[in-house]
């Protein structure tokens, strides 16, 4: 994972051609810790700065004489091979927001700014670009040694376990390190990858005005590029949190994203809640399969059901949030395909039927009961049996 040092020694390039406005913003950076700031009032030498120093962020003004910031962003473009530009775009101009966005910034500042805002923003591109960024260089050691490794002899083929075990490490590192404590609620999450590498990953996030974030998600395929993927997921669905999005904008967000920046065979099938202290709440499933809500009062389980589609499939698709509740004793059930799916050795599936029996069974006991319960009941059924698919769930208690 990156760490708030990493982020605050990443390197940063701002750009403006007047120096009382690069003074100010290099001010402002340095108050808050970042300590690799670089600053030029000549659009003409960014790209050769950036030649030299492959900055993690720019820090762009619009209106420049001479060449202004969208110049600036197209011939970064034949610098980056990926297509990936670094840029949080600052001008007095609202009406440029799209455009620039559309030319490749990751994000806008409109002048003028408050100093919390610029760090807010400055803060989460740099984690969700360094995150990208490790999670590439992971990527590439491994396929670099791939030949080598088929050819290696048994010791060497232990060798290849060991680093295949390192790279679940680091798709573990993007579930969270412990479970969150979010008030009147308990939270339970599991998670057991196949391969070594899996594409399930959860999240939670706590939001500024006391509603919490839970996401699900299921990314097509194994291995690091399923974990590549998660990455850029997880990180995107980060800062648009972090950022005050909605939930539904910021799907439609992610969406966009991995339509462009992803494979034309992958996709994400997701979850994501929304839950209040209250109990009120929005959910918005992708493609994925349904979440259930048992109802305390009356043993009641309601479905949660997808009517969108999988992120990063189609462009046209956009994405709306729907209301549900929990009351005191009320729990969420969100699960992964891999859940019922599950195989013994005899090929046979958990199935959905044997999953909701031990919801209705359990559930009134608690959130903590129904965990074990679906815990003992995979390990009973599987007996050890490798499986083909992740197994994630998550289990959400009303507990005032």
């Amino acid at each position: 994972m990156v760490s708030a040092s990493d982020i605050l020694q990443a390197g940063i390039l701002v750009v403006d051609d007047k120096d009382a406005n690069i003074q100010l913003l290099e001010g402002m950076l340095r108050v808050a810790g970042y300590t690799s700031v670089e600053s030029t009032n000549d659009p003409g030498a960014v790209c050769e700065m950036y030649r030299r120093k492959r900055y993690s962020l720019i820090l762009l003004d619009l209106q420049m004489p001479g060449m202004d910031g969208f110049e600036v962003m197209e011939r970064l473009k034949g610098i980056e091979g990926d297509g990936y530009l670094p840029v949080l775009v600052i001008t007095a101009q609202p009406g440029h927001k799209l455009r620039a966005l559309e030319a490749g910034a990751k994000d806008f500042l409109g002048k003028p700014f408050e100093m919390a805002e610029l760090r807010a923003r400055v803060h989460n591109i740099l984690e969700v670009r360094l995150l990208h960024q490790q999670m590439k260089q992971t990527v590439a050691e491994l396929e670099a040694s791939r030949e080598v490794i088929r050819l290696q002899t048994l010791e060497e083929q232990r060798k290849r376990e060991q680093e295949l075990a390192l790279a679940q490490e680091t798709q573990e590192s993007l579930l969270p390190r412990r479970l969150p404590r979010f008030e009147d609620f308990r939270v339970h999450a599991f998670n057991s990858p196949t391969r070594y590498v899996g594409g399930d990953f959860y999240d939670f996030l706590q939001l500024n005005w006391g509603e919490w974030v839970g996401v699900l998600a299921d990314v097509s395929g194994k291995g690091m590029p399923a974990a590549l993927l998660s990455s850029m997921v997880l990180g995107a669905l980060s800062m648009e949190f972090r950022s005050g999005t909605e939930p539904a904008e910021a799907l439609n967000r992610v969406n966009q994203l991995l339509c462009e920046k992803s494979l034309p065979s992958q996709f994400v099938t997701l979850f994501l809640f929304l839950l209040g202290p209250s109990g009120t709440g929005q959910f918005i499933s992708a493609g994925h399969n349904p979440a259930w809500v048992v109802r305390a009062g009356t043993g009641k389980i309601e479905w949660l059901v997808s009517d969108h589609y999988a992120l990063g499939m189609f462009d046209f698709a956009t994405y709306q949030s729907r209301e549900f509740h929990l009351c005191k004793g009320d729990i969420l059930v969100v699960y992964s395909d891999g859940l019922p799916d599950a195989q013994d050795e005899r090929d046979e599936m958990f199935g959905e039927k044997r999953l909701l029996n031990i919801i209705r069974e359990e559930a009134p006991l608690g959130s903590h009961a129904l965990e074990l319960r679906l815990l003992n009941a995979i390990e009973e059924f599987t007996h050890g049996t490798p499986q083909t698919d992740d197994i994630t769930f998550i289990v959400v208690e009303k507990t005032g």
